[in-house]
């Protein structure tokens, strides 16, 4: 079990890690479940963007802004994938017809509209 004590002198609270007792600098965060992209992206920012990386663990934002890339990402993945599957006739009456040629080309479409909202989330 932590332990958590507040010190009033410098207003920090510290937590004892073994024998001693560090101070909790970093504010917490927020819990959210971040998915594949906001996993992605963190990974992204953590190598090639570290000021806005630190400015978002410091202001205790991260895990929310990788929860709001996740929403943006899923939405446009899913109305690709739907806009596509249109245009190309990839429908019901193809999946009873031919399956295989059905699950060919929702395969050909998702592998294509990964492309695009992995562009779209690293601009």
């Amino acid at each position: 079990m932590e332990q958590t004590i507040h010190n009033e002198q410098n207003g920090l609270d510290y937590t004892l890690c073994g024998d001693y007792y560090l101070p909790n600098l970093l504010p917490p965060q927020d819990e959210y479940e971040i998915g594949i992209y906001g996993k992605r992206y963190l990974r992204y920012i953590r190598e090639h963007d570290k000021i806005l990386y630190i400015n978002l663990l410091t202001s205790g934002k991260l895990n929310a802004h990788f929860t709001k890339i996740e929403e943006r990402a899923q939405n446009i993945k899913e109305a690709l994938i739907k806009q596509m599957a249109e245009q190309e006739g990839v429908n019901e009456v193809l999946k009873e017809q031919n399956q295989i040629e059905w699950v060919r080309k929702m395969n050909n479409i998702r592998n294509r509209v990964e492309e695009v909202v992995r562009r779209e989330i690293f601009k």
